[in-house]
């Protein structure tokens, strides 16, 4: 899947919010505790972790491309 960023950096909550991974804020607290999460090959449990254009996440089962 491709994102297309429309700002400097998105939130890595938000981006799962936007991709439909998760639904809420507290949903994806829960989602980044239980799932791994990886950002650029290296887990990542951070919901503000900033991700930006070139990124690629990566969850069980989605691969997210950051445009």
């Amino acid at each position: 899947m491709q994102f297309k960023l429309k700002d400097e950096f998105i939130k890595l909550d938000q981006l799962l919010k936007a991709c439909d991974v998760v639904y809420s804020g507290g949903q994806a607290k829960e989602y980044l505790a239980t799932h791994q999460v990886l950002v650029n090959g290296e887990e990542e449990n951070r919901r503000g972790k900033k991700i930006r254009v070139g990124d690629v996440v990566e969850t069980e089962d989605l691969r997210i491309e950051i445009q």
